[in-house]
């Protein structure tokens, strides 16, 4: 008897072979290999395909331990060194596979997505065939289940979703079927030449958003270019309240905690992560920090930001006044029309000429620092100051005592309040210095209501200060200053007047209308008011005619939110399609809860939990009942940050001996220290360097073991 024919207690054969069980995906088959963990991964898929000896392209295919959640990519490691044994069961399985991606406007696209790159690769790779920018700014997220509703059957849930699926099919080049392929495979189907470059040339009008080339430029061979691709650029109407109500709507702060529970590790792949094929997953923007928008290349990337805002506000994922929710739907309403002109002009003259000059004349106008250019950001030699009256009230607890006015001057990043003009000159009554407080909003147009709330960083905690302006001038002039200097900058910042042109434009397109006659009537036919308000406004209404009346003619309280709407769209009518786009995403970045991700912590010394609040620039440490600010800790001030693993705590040191500590109680703590180490890495971004993308760098700052 040959001595390879022996089979050892152990399981190994006499040779010093053994068996290793391999499961083939594609074929539902189990096939059994004679190896040696002397034998490289390159090998065990070679015998594999010869012993298959079926004529295909296994060149997509790679093994999978599903035991140990690993693909086995590195094909010159031994099977000794992955450490498998007999007992292995392993997979041989293709690395791209179908996802069903919600993209930010709600719409489901089915994707080929490399399953064993890391995700910030995969999501990369997505958005070069979206041809969105700066994919470090997005990510994946799993679908938030809605604790209000019952559990449904998987199939009740996918014939929802399938009401959303993008209309016209998203055709992959000679495969005849709906899918887009994502990814570098050989021959790749998608190039996007020029898409990082600096010396791009433009790929979209900078006033509607049309592209300015054929598709096949565009797109480059991507899936895009032979079906839709348009699509991803216009923003497509709600077209039932029905729609807005299936939607999941946080009810509270622990909500919106909860949501942030489903990101994707960026640093492992999706396999790794349990996700399954056809599954959906959501695309979005993560990091509310948006580098260099562009409208000559951004038109995809503006519309979907414009789309995740929209559905924030509708979805009531962020707090807005009722002034500024009917802003909100004004520039909706306006950008409804105008996609349809677009979309129409567009069929019509689709060899249409851009004069560059214009072009670039427009980008200058529309950024979303927002406004037009100043002429005054020439070389600034002294450090300019505000002097005006402004009340001052310290709100405590059993006070009776409001508003006192004092003489105010603004210098640096500090306020000296004074009890006169006259006394400008002596020691102030009070002085604050600005650096590293929060700065909230706190305006009524209609009630001229111009109130700038502060929150003073001090040992003990945070002291509370309110301003109070007179009119709507001084309140910029004294909200940019303010929030200059809660980041240490002072108005010799360049940012300074755009800051204020920015607030000044944000309040005027909240005014009401004086003439209601102005407002056309055949207007109030194409306007469907439930869907571009948030249902909690739509039940104020019902509840304040209620209270009024008690018997209104029917479609009464929809007429009243249309002539609001309209009201209000008379400030916004004669704004370009893009330039509503981007004034809407920069009166969202307005809203004080605005960049504000909520995780549920337990901090060190604390007895209850508290939700912490990260955002590009800052850690806020928030009352989990109110969502009140409690402490702030700039970025900008932080030494270095770390993570117990195994208690799953987060230690954050800042200079002058701060030392911050915090379990995270409801989500992984690698979530919250690649949160951290996102906004790091998105901060070292310059307009003048290289645009491609420092993966590495990336893995550095959230991996957390690189």
């Amino acid at each position: 008897m040959a001595l390879d024919g022996i089979r050892m207690p152990d399981g190994c054969y006499a040779d010093g072979t053994w068996e290793l069980s391999v499961h083939v995906t594609d074929l539902n088959r189990d096939v059994t290999l004679r190896v040696t963990g002397e034998v490289h991964i390159g090998g065990v898929m070679l015998k594999l395909v010869e012993k298959l000896d079926v004529k295909k392209d296994w060149s997509d295919h790679a093994l999978w331990w599903e035991k140990k959640r690993t693909w086995l990519l590195k094909t010159h490691w031994t099977l000794d060194k992955y450490g498998i044994q007999a007992d292995a069961k392993l997979q041989f399985t293709p690395q791209h596979k179908l996802l069903r991606l919600q993209l930010p406007n709600m719409k489901y696209v089915k994707v080929k997505v490399n399953f064993s790159d890391r995700v910030f690769k995969a999501v990369s790779d997505i958005c070069k065939t979206f041809n969105i920018r700066h994919p470090e700014e997005l990510s994946l997220l799993k679908k938030p289940r809605d604790p209000t509703k019952k559990k449904k059957k998987k199939l009740d849930d996918q014939s929802e979703d399938e009401a959303l699926e993008l209309e016209g099919p998203l055709i992959t080049p000679g495969s005849g079927t709906d899918v887009l392929y994502i990814g570098p495979l050989k021959g790749s189907i998608y190039s996007s030449p020029g898409l990082y470059s600096k010396t791009m040339t433009p790929t979209y009008d900078a006033h509607d958003g049309s592209p300015l080339s054929p598709t096949s430029a565009w797109f480059g061979d991507s899936a895009l270019s032979e079906g839709n691709p348009g699509i991803l650029a216009v923003s497509q109407p709600i077209t039932s309240p029905e729609i807005l109500a299936k939607m999941f709507k946080p009810q509270a702060l622990l909500d919106k905690a909860k949501i942030n529970q489903g990101w994707l590790d960026s640093s492992r792949s999706l396999m790794e992560q349990d996700v399954k094929e056809n599954e959906a997953l959501l695309l979005r923007f993560k990091y509310y920090s948006f580098f260099d928008l562009n409208p000559k290349y951004d038109a995809i990337r503006i519309n979907q930001l414009y789309e995740q805002a929209k559905w924030a506000i509708l979805l009531e994922e962020i707090e807005c006044t009722e002034e500024e929710m009917m802003m909100f739907a004004a520039l909706q309403y306006h950008i409804n029309k105008l996609s349809i002109m677009t979309s129409e002009n567009h069929l019509n003259n689709s060899d249409k000429e851009v004069d560059e000059v214009d072009a670039a004349l427009s980008d200058l106008e529309i950024t979303l620092e927002g406004g037009k250019t100043s002429t005054i950001l020439g070389d600034i030699t002294s450090i300019p100051e505000l002097a005006d009256y402004i009340k001052v009230f310290k709100p405590k607890k059993l006070t009776l005592k409001g508003y006192k006015q004092y003489w105010c001057t603004f210098k640096d990043t500090s306020i000296s309040c004074y009890k006169s003009k006259e006394e400008a000159s002596g020691t102030p009554a009070h002085q604050m210095n600005l650096r590293g407080c929060e700065v909230t909003p706190d305006v009524n147009i209609s009630g001229q209501k111009f109130n700038i709330k502060l929150l003073i960083p001090v040992a003990e905690g945070m002291n509370e200060i309110w301003l109070r302006c007179d009119n709507e001038k001084q309140y910029a002039h004294w909200m940019a200053a303010c929030r200059l200097a809660s980041k240490g900058k002072t108005m010799a910042d360049s940012s300074y007047n755009l800051e204020v042109q920015n607030i000044l434009s944000f309040l005027k397109m909240q005014h009401l209308n004086p003439d209601p006659q102005l407002i056309p009537e055949q207007i109030t036919t194409d306007i469907n008011p439930e869907c571009l308000v948030s249902p909690r406004y739509l039940k104020k209404y019902k509840n304040k005619q209620e209270k009024g009346c008690k018997k209104q003619m029917p479609g009464y309280i929809r007429d009243l939110i249309t002539a609001r709407i309209l009201e209000a769209h008379q400030n916004v009518a004669q704004m370009s399609l893009i330039e509503a786009k981007m004034r809407f995403i920069q009166a969202w970045q307005s809203l004080p809860e605005f960049g504000i991700t909520h995780f549920m912590a337990r901090f060190q010394g604390g007895k209850k939990e508290d939700l912490i609040g990260i955002t590009y620039n800052r850690l806020i440490r928030m009352d989990a009942s109110t969502g009140d600010a409690i402490k702030t800790w700039r970025f900008s001030n932080m030494k270095q940050w770390n993570v117990n693993w195994e208690i799953k705590m987060v230690t954050v040191e800042f200079a002058d001996e701060v030392r911050l500590s915090f379990i995270c109680t409801e989500v992984d703590c690698k979530v919250v220290h690649e949160f951290i180490g996102g906004y790091i890495f998105l901060s070292t971004r310059a307009k003048d360097q290289n645009e491609s993308l420092d993966e590495e760098m990336f893995y550095k700052l959230t991996s957390g073991w690189v």
